[in-house]
């Protein structure tokens, strides 16, 4: 109160915006497989997605056919979209990121469907995840595949030591 008030000139000044601040959802495509759960789990139903199906032929000789989903349309309508996170905490295969960009007004409403191609767009400015904390404990996956890696090298070096012993190598 006893200070004087502020004013940001924004067009002119960019604001300073807090760390993985929210501001438009960045696809990567590369890791989408059309399993649709972001859509399924929209409150607003803002996420519109289609595919097809194809073949892929058999990886060796003798196998069978399988058949995967190929994206064809995806799309955000942010006219609609409450940004409240719920698609990018639900997609298992880490599709959908939170960009800071905030500077995507339109003319038209028509225009705030964002398909696929805008919404690659956005993953260069998706910020690096925060670095791990140095105290916390390893991962129980890190950790027993680091223990089975040490099991193999110790195996993998009782049996070199036994070989060499029954040639009558010193070690």
């Amino acid at each position: 109160m006893t200070r004087r008030s502020h004013t940001a000139h924004y067009p002119d000044a960019q604001p300073e915006l807090p760390p993985r601040s929210r501001g438009v959802i960045g696809l990567f495509e590369e890791n989408c497989t059309v399993c649709m759960l972001c859509a399924r789990e929209c409150p607003d139903w803002c996420i519109y997605i289609d595919s097809h199906k194809e073949t892929v032929p058999p990886a060796a000789p003798g196998g069978r056919e399988r058949s995967r989903n190929v994206l064809d349309r995806f799309a955000i309508d942010f006219a609609l979209c409450m940004y409240c996170g719920i698609c990018i905490e639900v997609c298992p295969f880490d599709a959908l990121f939170w960009s800071p960009e905030f500077e995507y007004a339109e003319t038209d409403i028509h225009e705030l469907t964002h398909e696929r191609d805008r919404l690659r767009e956005w993953m260069w400015t998706v910020p690096e995840p925060p670095a791990l904390d140095p105290a916390a404990e390893e991962p129980k996956e890190i950790a027993a595949a680091r223990k089975t890696a040490e099991k193999a090298a110790e195996k993998a070096a009782a049996e070199a030591a036994e070989q060499a012993e029954q040639r009558g190598e010193p070690e």
